[in-house]
């Protein structure tokens, strides 16, 4: 593992506010934020993800001045039931690949079975040929390593590698956050969740995806490091280690697959709900609350959403943003509340032990 420093001075330049120019990558600050809905019709997810980034100008309009792009996919573990669908993946490297763009796949999945999930314990470890192995195994389940071969674009494990210091001022947790190096090197990142809820965080939309940056040789596979620091500094369903990360990171675009979502005890444990959607906006905080609301939640129930306007992201309200494409209201659907319990309870029985 290499372990070098960096400097953003745009985050040494800013305060706690986060302005909407920094933080979506919006050309226009003044304009409302714009977030697509759109409904996947005859399974043809593909054409969706076209449609939805259509509606927010066109691949070249999103990624206008950028040249090289992040997906980030929601790559928990290893069961295809509560992670992104490759699909999605594919339809958008194939959308960005016409565009002339160089795309990556990256993530750091948090557990597998066999790995450091044994006999129904899940637990922490730091160990680099365990977390790589177990990043292979996951990619290989759920065919990305397949769909990267096909397209051939670079699969990234975020858990070692290359990794740098990226210096963040008035972090919630930290004024420093060690990050896989190609982060830094690539224009935008992607951030492309399965939409779930969260015994955690309430819901995880585009800005808790990023919790899988996160290296787990430096944060421990179930970032139960980070955690605990976390909860030290009070932080609400992980907020702060969420904001953290979305602050340290280009996330100018995101797209949510909401063609199977997930409703209860998510992110792994709940029920799976059709949606048959795909969200967009390259605005994450706009994308998050849009969804959030599609499940049936306001974004005073989101504490990562709180916190996020706490900390000067914008828009404050849902009327703030321009919808496009399918009203909420017409593909709204109140979902089973998770039955979310703090970090401090969960850190007792789960990610506890050391492997």
């Amino acid at each position: 593992m290499i372990h070098s420093k960096f400097t953003r001075r745009d985050f040494l330049k800013a305060s706690t506010a986060i302005t909407l120019s920094a933080v979506s990558g919006c050309a226009i600050p003044s304009r409302k934020p714009i977030v697509s809905i759109v409904k996947i019709k005859n399974d043809k997810t593909d054409y969706a993800v076209e449609k939805a980034i259509d509606l927010l100008g066109g691949i070249q309009t999103v990624t206008k001045g950028k040249n090289s792009i992040m997906l980030k996919p929601n790559l928990v573990a290893e069961s295809p039931t509560y992670t992104t669908k490759p699909s999605v993946i594919r339809a958008l490297a194939k959308l960005m690949k016409s565009a002339g763009k160089e795309v990556l796949i990256g993530e750091g999945s948090a557990a597998a079975t066999g790995f450091n999930f044994k006999d129904e314990i899940t637990y922490r470890t730091r160990k680099q040929d365990l977390l790589d192995s177990m990043q292979k195994y996951v990619f290989d389940q759920l065919g990305y390593s397949d769909l990267a071969q096909s397209l051939k674009t670079p699969l990234i494990n975020l858990h070692s590698g290359d990794l740098i210091d990226v210096e963040l001022a008035n972090g919630l947790i930290s004024n420093n956050i060690t990050l896989h190096k190609s982060l830094m090197d690539v224009d935008m990142l992607c951030s492309v969740p399965m939409m779930k809820t969260h015994v955690l965080a309430t819901v995880t939309l585009s800005m808790k995806n990023l919790i899988g940056l996160y290296p787990g040789t430096v944060y421990y596979s179930v970032r139960s490091w980070l955690h605990d620091r976390a909860a030290e500094k009070k932080s609400p369903g992980v907020a702060f280690e969420t904001i953290d990360i979305v602050r340290a990171n280009k996330l100018d675009l995101v797209v949510v697959d909401a063609s199977t979502a997930m409703e209860g005890d998510g992110p792994t444990g709940g029920s799976l709900v059709k949606m048959n959607l795909i969200i967009a906006g390259t605005n994450p905080l706009a994308t998050d609350m849009v969804s959030a609301n599609i499940m049936g939640f306001e974004a005073a129930e989101i504490p990562t959403i709180l916190w996020a306007i706490k900390s000067g992201m914008t828009p404050t309200a849902i009327n703030e943003i321009e919808i496009r494409g399918e009203a909420i209201e017409m593909v709204k659907r109140k979902f089973v509340r998770p039955n979310v319990v703090p970090w401090t309870d969960i850190n007792e029985l789960w990610g506890v032990q050391e492997i």
